[in-house]
C-alpha cells in the first residue's frame, strides 16, 4: 500500500519539484526532498494541516510565499518531468523513506553549517547542501507512522 494516494499527474509534479530543488545532489538528494513532500502530505499537523494532494503541498503558500522556493524562482520547476525523476517520485510515494529526510517536514540550504534547530525544530541531519528538520517530539505523531 502506498504511503499516500496519488495520480500520474501528482508523480510528474512531484518529480519536477524534486529535480528543481535537488538535482545537484543526485538521485539520493532528490529522494530526500521527495520524503519531505510526502511527509507534508501525510502529516496533517503544524503548518501542514488539511493538505490532501501533492499539488496542495507543492503550491502551499505560507507567509505570502510558496513553501517551496522553486515554484516562484525556479525555471527548472517549470520544465517537463523526466523519467528518472518520475521513478524517484513514485518510489517516495509508494514506500521510500531514509534518514535524514525520513521524518523531516522541512529542509533548506543554509550556505553554512546546519543550525541545530530551525524555527525551533530539531536538526535530523544533513545531505550535501541541505539540512533536514523533523518536528519536535510530541508535536506531529502522524509523520512518524
Amino acid at each position: 500500500m502506498p504511503r499516500a494516494s496519488y495520480r500520474s499527474s501528482d508523480v510528474a509534479l512531484m518529480a519536477r519539484m524534486m529535480r528543481a530543488e535537488a538535482e545537484g545532489e543526485g538521485q539520493q538528494g532528490m529522494l530526500y526532498v521527495g520524503n519531505v513532500i510526502v511527509n507534508r502530505l501525510v502529516a496533517n499537523c503544524l503548518d501542514f494541516k488539511n493538505l490532501r494532494t501533492v499539488s496542495q503541498v507543492i503550491y502551499q503558500v505560507q507567509g505570502g510565499n510558496y513553501s517551496f522556493e522553486a515554484v516562484q524562482k525556479g525555471n527548472m520547476f517549470y520544465q517537463r518531468a523526466r523519467g528518472v525523476e518520475k521513478r524517484l517520485a513514485k518510489k517516495n510515494l509508494d514506500y521510500w523513506r531514509q534518514h535524514p529526510g525520513k521524518y523531516a517536514l522541512w529542509y533548506f540550504n543554509p550556505y553554512a553549517p546546519c543550525p541545530p534547530t530551525w524555527y525551533d525544530q530539531p536538526l535530523a541531519g544533513q545531505f550535501k547542501n541541505h539540512c533536514y528538520y523533523e518536528p519536535k517530539p510530541g508535536t506531529c505523531a502522524s509523520v512518524y507512522s
